[in-house]
């Protein structure tokens, strides 16, 4: 067995690693020949020419009659010709070939029936009118399609019609996926404690097929070094190249390098790229072997980043361009010079501007990358971008679907997931204060807040005046909630007010500086002359209230306070403190916007309602009405 430690991981430019990577790939594309009606999608081998042409005949190209163009000159109006059947004339369908010695075609339309097989006609045709001469569409021995062409339906009927009954494409190549490590488990039936499913090669087997590849999975393989390269070897064999899923990185238990190092070369070891770093490129028996971090996120960057460039080599095709589009970022970025970084992002047109709200930014994250509409690229030279500060970001979705998306960026509530699901909405969560700001920077089209005034206890209507003084705001009432302390089930700790929140064997979760819940605390506290200082985790933030609930669920926290509805999504108990308003800011115009009045009539459609109640802990008094504030 081989314990050695993988002490150093290299740091390498993505862009240098993947040229000196790939310039020792000696790829060598290989072509298989194949029926046309199941050609879709593959890639030509070579060009391909048409064996006969269409029309094969000359062709008529209407109903009607087939006439010798020469016997109907003079025809006119004033002056119209009679022709006889069988001697002038023959009635003709579209597709039917043209015989001799007629040459031109008479629309239906254009022929007066006089009875007894004679018609009069008003206007004399001209050679080949209304004929599809033989070749018209294609003539035989011209290319169809040049070699490394993607084939589309349309291309199916193009060789079809050339007389094409098999063609020759790319192979796929054989990509095998081997998942490692002794907590990888197949079956969700199996999953306890300290056990992952495994999801990483299912994506990877629906990626290598979107790119091209043919997949070939394993069953997971345990942290054991024999093991792994004895599999190793037989993925080796059996495919073209292999992907190895987790073990990447310099735990003892990574064995990954290790093993590609000695049945092979290791290429690169390490990668400036977050997340991704780990990232193993090597080579056995002259085939690309990579090792592919664990984490969801960086081994879906890392197959997009790597993988499928190799794929579209093995099938002709180049690598082709991200489409990347300027934003606005609405959340300030922290990253480090070591890394070129990725960042999930949510976006959306507000007038003009493009912006983009960053998502959950762990590597293990998966749903951030289910929810992104992009993904920014943070240079190696930046060490972040602040609020409003520009960035390049590569689209996941069309640009046309990311203008017809309400931006919102604000409070986090369960029911954005609802609203977000009922209309386009892209949603973003900063605390409540982080939406007012975000709206004074015009980047969203409405904030949701719940903001307490600590003199009057009312909420909202004194922060938008105190903030955009002289400006014209609405406000749209959104759901009364209940607030409280979200505790585990059956409440051990016997938590009843806010003065148990500094007892020694209490555990507190906190809020975001700005969300108004953090706001709603502090008031409390204030009110009630308590240090926040002395109360355990009151620097612990999260960003939202399954978050909070979460620590709670988890036990990593005693308390949280936080909506009652997250409480009853993770079973987990809750002491009720207050209701509060949960509003929509948003510019007074933009209340003619279709995509506002579509947003309010669904905050006041019956559905959101009954999905809501589903939820617990809501109210609905005076929804969807709206307040000026001037």
């Amino acid at each position: 067995m081989n314990n050695k430690r993988n002490i150093y991981i290299d740091n390498i430019d993505v862009d240098v690693a993947k040229k000196e990577y790939f310039d020792k790939l000696n790829i060598k594309a290989q072509w298989e020949e194949i029926d046309v009606v199941n050609s879709l999608g593959r890639v030509t081998f070579e060009a391909v020419y048409a064996r006969l042409s269409s029309p094969n005949y000359n062709a008529a190209a209407m109903d009607g009659i087939l006439v010798e163009s020469a016997k109907t000159i003079g025809a006119t109006e004033i002056n119209p010709k009679t022709l006889e059947e069988g001697k002038d004339f023959l009635y003709i369908n579209t597709g039917n070939p043209v015989v001799d010695p007629y040459d031109a075609v008479i629309m239906i339309e254009d022929v007066i029936q006089l009875g007894e097989g004679k018609v009069q006609i008003l206007k004399a045709a001209h050679p080949w009118q209304h004929i599809r001469p033989i070749g018209e569409d294609i003539v035989a021995t011209e290319m169809i399609l040049p070699s490394k062409h993607k084939i589309r339906p349309i291309d199916i009927g193009a060789l079809i019609s050339g007389g094409i009954e098999k063609v020759r494409v790319y192979k796929k190549p054989k990509v095998g996926i081997l998942p490692t490590g002794s907590e990888i488990i197949e079956d969700i039936k199996e999953l306890e404690t300290g056990k992952i499913i495994d999801s990483n090669s299912r994506v990877f087997e629906a990626l290598t097929v979107e790119a091209g590849g043919l997949p070939k999975r394993y069953s997971p393989i345990e942290d054991d070094y024999e093991k792994i390269k004895e599999a190793v070897l037989k993925g080796v064999e059996e495919n073209d190249m292999l992907l190895i899923g987790a073990g990447s990185s310099a735990g003892s238990k990574d064995y990954t390098a290790n093993v590609i190092e000695e049945l092979g070369e290791v290429i690169i070891h390490g990668v400036a790229l977050k997340p991704g770093k780990p990232t193993i490129l090597g080579i056995i028996n002259g085939k690309p072997v990579m090792g592919i971090p664990g984490y969801p996120v960086s081994a879906y960057l890392v197959f997009e980043t790597f993988v499928t460039p190799i794929i579209l080599k093995y099938i002709g095709l180049k690598e082709e361009k991200d489409t990347f589009v300027d934003a606005i970022i609405s959340k300030k970025i922290t990253s480090t010079l070591k890394s070129r970084e990725l960042i999930r992002v949510n976006l959306g047109y507000v007038k003009d501007k493009l912006i983009a709200t960053p998502l959950s930014s762990g590597a293990g994250v998966t749903m951030s990358l289910v929810k992104a509409d992009g993904i920014a690229i943070i240079p190696q030279s930046l060490e972040g971008v602040d609020a409003g500060g520009s960035v390049k970001v590569k689209l996941l979705k069309p640009l046309n679907r990311i203008k017809e998306t309400l931006v919102s960026i604000g409070s986090h509530d369960m029911i954005m997931d609802i609203l977000g699901d009922m209309v386009k909405l892209s949603s973003g969560h900063v605390g409540s204060m982080g939406g007012i700001l975000a709206m004074k920077r015009g980047e969203c089209h409405i904030a949701p807040i719940h903001l307490l005034d600590l003199e009057t206890g009312e909420y909202n209507i004194s922060y938008v005046e105190r903030y955009f003084p002289g400006q014209k705001m609405a406000l749209i009432k959104g759901v009364k909630r209940h607030q409280g302390f979200i505790v585990e089930k059956g409440n051990p700790k016997g938590i009843k007010d806010f003065s148990d929140l500094v007892r020694e064997d209490v555990v507190y979760v906190n809020r975001q500086r700005g969300a108004g819940t953090r706001i709603l605390l502090d008031y409390h506290l204030n009110k009630e002359n308590i240090d926040p200082a002395n109360i355990r985790g009151y620097d612990r933030e999260m960003t939202t209230h399954m978050a909070v609930a979460t620590a709670v669920k988890t036990g990593s926290a005693s308390v949280g306070l936080g909506i009652y509805s997250a409480a009853k999504a993770l079973d987990l108990d809750f002491i009720d403190i207050a209701y509060e308003d949960y509003d929509f800011l948003l510019p007074y115009e933009l209340l003619e916007d279709e995509r506002v009045k579509e947003f309010i009539r669904t905050l006041k459609s019956q559905e959101f309602k009954e999905r809501v109640e589903a939820l617990g802990g809501y109210g609905f008094e005076n929804i969807g009405e709206i307040i000026i504030v001037k």
